[in-house]
């Protein structure tokens, strides 16, 4: 079980801990567990927002398999109102960062990780508001501007506020894959969104921009039931409506009818399943529950306007 720790010091800011710590805790809340641990030099802190946060336990040693988040905290423009760490402390993070741990910052969190050196010749960046104090006073920086989050080698660091979230998102991805980052993103009702170097686009995610728990409980189970055929009556039976409302609220609220969004569905698996050379053409179509490999390259064509061959190539 990975272990997710945040580093808490003087001058927190709330949302920047409380994001990524509940996108995390609904991973573990949806299957895949790992141990949120609050750390700091001081057994208690006052965050930006006059919060006291207390019984913080202290700096601990991490495994490689593990991710310290350093917390942003209140700053100014010019950073006059940070309270920089204390030797002891930047020495835990270099000492971290030498067992293997992952790095990661939130917002204001990297001009920690710069102090400490962690950041050096790396692509970085911070809120949108310090990216260029940021660059100024740490010369060795390659700071990044316009994105959400930017990872170089095992550290990441992500701008303002809220794009913790997306960070935290992005890592779960990484370790768990698109599928199951999409429902953490459900569970907390929020878009998943990367930074520019990546695609934009998640079908998982796409067409759920309403209202309808019907709708979306026939798109939940059509995800995790790819590879078979249902009639529309079971679809029905699962949206607790008769088989003509159930087409229409999934017209209405997608576009699409059921079917139209499993075909999407079946391709959007098939392009990972493209990635493994050991499955031919052939059994990535039934995997997906294509009727054959010929019914996935004429939807890969309508749909790519290429082939499933060249897509692996």
């Amino acid at each position: 079980m990975p272990t997710v720790a945040f580093l808490l010091l003087e001058g927190v800011h709330l949302l920047d801990l409380a994001g990524p710590a509940q996108v995390f805790y609904s991973a573990t809340d949806l299957g895949q567990p790992y141990t949120l641990r609050y750390c700091s030099p001081k057994s208690e802190v006052k965050s930006a927002q006059g919060l006291h946060l207390a019984q913080i336990e202290p700096l601990c040693d991490l495994e490689t398999e593990d991710t310290l988040m350093v917390v942003g905290v209140r700053t100014g423009q010019q950073f006059q109102h940070l309270t920089k760490p204390d030797d002891l402390t930047l020495e835990w993070l270099r000492k971290q960062a030498k067992r293997g741990v992952q790095m990661a910052s939130i917002c204001s969190g990297a001009i920690v990780l710069a102090e400490a050196g962690l950041l050096n010749q790396k692509k970085c960046t911070t809120h949108h508001l310090l990216t260029q104090t940021l660059q100024s006073r740490y010369p060795a920086l390659k700071v990044q501007e316009n994105v959400l989050f930017v990872q170089d080698s095992n550290v990441i660091t992500s701008a303002g506020i809220a794009s913790g979230i997306d960070m935290a998102l992005f890592l779960i991805e990484e370790r768990h894959g698109a599928e199951f980052v999409a429902r953490v993103a459900q569970e907390l009702v929020v878009y998943l969104r990367r930074n520019g170097e990546q695609s934009q686009d998640s079908l998982y995610l796409s067409y759920r921009a309403h209202p309808h728990a019907g709708v979306h409980r026939v798109q939940n189970f059509l995800q995790e039931t790819p590879e078979q055929n249902h009639s529309l009556e079971r679809l029905s039976g699962v949206a607790h409506l008769s088989p003509r409302s159930l087409t229409r609220a999934f017209k209405t609220h997608t576009g699409l009818t059921p079917h139209q969004f499993q075909q999407r569905i079946r391709l959007e698996r098939a392009k990972t399943y493209l990635q493994n050379p050991e499955y031919s053409i052939e059994k990535v179509a039934l995997e997906c529950g294509f009727q054959d490999a010929r019914q996935l390259r004429r939807l890969w064509k309508q749909f790519f306007d290429s082939s499933p061959k060249m897509a692996r190539a």
